[in-house]
């Protein structure tokens, strides 16, 4: 055990809420003894796949797993494959359930947790404990472990905080469209409501009305926390949305067009976190009215030789980043989008992100994305795909509004349309998935 713990919770009141379930507010004390009566009911294995959809239960079963020295597994997927190399990293792992669950580890059910509210203090954890192991895509397809600590997460949710002015002086209430397993969910309705004494929404609304109706339903500072796709969607929808006082997104690059209208109709700020896997959250920026981020107190950044590196503050060990970030000031920069999206096409340069952000700025355009496929090349040059969702757009017209905003070598061969594209719970494009989808479409159209 280190020797310097750290509460589980940064709430200075038993009876103040943690959570809204079904109608209802529960208490912090309410939530430590479920979380100790789960600790004392999980099977023996030291890993815990937690898929609990239900956002209450799965912090239950993260505190509860903490309590019991046990280590959570955050895949990004829970595809039978990396189930199987989950199971080959943590033989010992079981799925904590809360529902029908086809996963093939052994599985343990949400149980019934009915007893009294915590009446003691609140746990503390040491700082050096491992809690949860967070995995990224190798470039083998073998998910990478990124190992995190008690400490160093309380740390990136109080910068969080910090920045987004959260305290438990000031509580809030966090309605999030992210799943709790996905680790910006994870730290910014998981661990941001632990850390910075709010409460969240123990549901994920998907559906426009769905998100209107749970935030009205929880008191005010209200913050929504969400993606770019689902605020698209929610702005687009004929519904009523009640003032939010802030609204966090991620996941993927947002226009300031797209954050302006979202401020105008949500009635409160936006802001943008940028951040990955390796390090947490390291920056902001209020996308409305800068492309400039600003890092987290204490958090540095350098580019050498073109590659950004990330250090300080709660970044526990110097870190390559995979986007190409040009320095602005000592605590701000500019992105440029990912090393690995770059396109070079007859000499000439772009990124993927920048391509995606003209072509769903385009006035009649759902959602759409380029792709850039493997061995699709016409006399030695790269062609580049894109697959829109445009129900009132033709080809022609598309394809002359993108003539306007990029140049002509990036204009994609094919320009095919879809109902829909196969984003996954956080809003993100499988490549596996687009690439099927591409294929398919292709065949359509021959």
């Amino acid at each position: 055990m280190s020797e310097v713990a750290l509460p589980l919770l940064g709430h200075t009141c038993l009876g103040a809420a943690l959570a809204w379930r079904d109608g209802e507010r529960i208490s912090v004390a309410r939530f430590l003894g479920d979380a100790h009566r789960l600790a004392a009911l999980l099977p023996a294995g030291g890993h815990v796949l937690n898929i609990c959809a239900d956002r209450y239960r799965f912090t239950v079963g993260l505190a509860a797993s903490l309590l019991a020295g046990k280590v959570s597994l955050l895949p990004s997927t829970h595809t039978p494959e990396t189930v199987r190399q989950l199971a080959a990293f943590a033989p010992d792992a079981f799925c904590l359930a809360d529902g029908a669950c086809d996963i093939d580890l052994p599985q343990f059910q949400y149980p019934e947790l009915a007893g009294p509210d915590h009446a003691g203090p609140v746990p503390a954890v040491a700082a050096d404990q491992l809690v949860a192991c967070v995995f990224t895509s190798g470039s083998t397809g073998t998910p990478v472990p990124h190992r995190k600590t008690w400490g160093a997460l309380v740390r990136n949710a109080a910068a969080e905080a910090e920045r987004l002015g959260l305290s438990p002086a000031a509580p809030h209430a966090i309605v999030g469209t992210v799943p709790p397993q996905h680790m910006y969910g994870f730290e910014s309705t998981v661990l941001l409501a632990l850390q910075g004494g709010g409460a969240f929404w123990a549901g994920r609304p998907f559906y426009p009305a769905d998100i209107a109706a749970a935030l009205d339903a929880v008191p005010r500072p209200r913050v929504l926390v969400s993606t770019p796709f689902h605020l698209r969607t929610l702005l687009a929808a004929d519904v009523a949305l009640p003032v939010t006082d802030l609204v966090v997104s991620a996941t993927a690059p947002l226009s300031g067009n797209l954050a302006a209208e979202t401020e105008a109709r949500l009635r409160g700020p936006l802001l943008e976190i940028y951040g990955c896997t390796e390090t947490g959250q390291t920056a902001t920026r209020r996308t409305a009215l800068t492309a400039e981020w600003q890092l987290f107190r204490d958090v540095r950044l350098s580019v050498e030789d073109g590659q950004a590196w990330a250090y300080g503050g709660h970044v526990e060990q110097r870190t390559a980043l995979g986007d190409i970030l040009e320095p602005t000031a000592d605590d701000r920069f500019l992105l440029h989008g990912r090393s690995a999206d770059l396109v070079n096409i007859a000499g000439k340069r772009s990124s993927l992100s920048y391509l995606n952000h003209q072509l769903n700025a385009i006035p009649g355009v759902v959602d759409g994305s380029f792709v850039m496929p493997d061995d699709e090349q016409i006399d030695g040059a790269t062609r580049l795909w894109a697959v829109v969702v445009a129900p009132g757009l033709d080809r022609a017209a598309l394809l002359h509004a993108l003539r306007e905003r990029i140049d002509p070598l990036f204009l994609p061969r094919p320009l095919l349309f879809a109902d829909r594209l196969p984003r996954n719970a956080t809003g993100k494009l499988p490549r596996a998935a687009l690439d099927e989808l591409c294929r398919r479409l292709r065949g359509d159209h021959a």
